[in-house]
């Protein structure tokens, strides 16, 4: 099979025991629900563009041994949003040098954050904060966000970093929509930030 061959990730199932309370969870959590074939529940996670099917018999893998990944830009925001409808999250921690630590991670590095819930199966999901991929990671013509929290984040991001290169260069920049810009694709792609 050849490598160039574009594959997105659309669908991840589920192993739950009762669905109408499944239903009931991921619909709290604001998560959508899509039309689907009858016997097939699908919610999309806000901004995402994989979705979770579950259903009977759409797997034979225990319910609750799920564990997932999503991916946010504001981890203290997303816990938060997600005890604010009455999820039980972690507290966060961090990756540090002899595993995890209880926090955020000081300097809030990319992949270092994490916190986790689980639904009411005990599918786990782990939440981890992401604002700059790993090199490589996305291309630089695949940049998007998909929401406007996702790309107002990013916006202030791109704003403090822009003001410190003004303190460098001790002059305000005229060009500051094209240096935001080339920050917030370089930031998204993991390529080395402009200073």
């Amino acid at each position: 099979m050849s490598t160039n061959v574009d594959m997105k990730l659309e669908v991840v199932v589920l192993p739950v025991s009762d669905v109408d309370r499944a239903k009931e969870f991921y619909g709290r959590l604001g998560w959508r629900l899509d039309q689907t074939p009858p016997g097939v529940i699908q919610f999309t996670p806000p901004g995402s563009q994989c979705s979770v099917h579950f259903g009977p018999d759409l797997t034979s893998a225990a319910p609750g041994s799920a564990k997932e990944y999503l991916i946010v830009s504001d981890l203290e925001a997303a816990r938060n949003a997600l005890v604010a409808v009455g999820v039980e999250v972690s507290d966060p921690q961090h990756l540090g040098p002899e595993g995890p630590v209880s926090g955020l991670d000081p300097e809030r590095r990319s992949y270092y954050s994490r916190a986790s819930f689980s639904d009411p199966d005990g599918n786990t999901w782990l939440l981890q904060e992401i604002t700059t991929r790993l090199p490589g990671r996305v291309e630089a013509a695949a940049t998007s966000f998909s929401s406007a929290r996702d790309l107002a984040s990013a916006l202030q991001r791109a704003a403090a970093a822009h003001g410190e290169h003004e303190k460098r260069i001790g002059e305000a920049d005229p060009n500051w929509p094209d240096w935001y810009a080339e920050y917030m694709v370089k930031e998204q792609t993991g390529a080395d930030l402009p200073t």
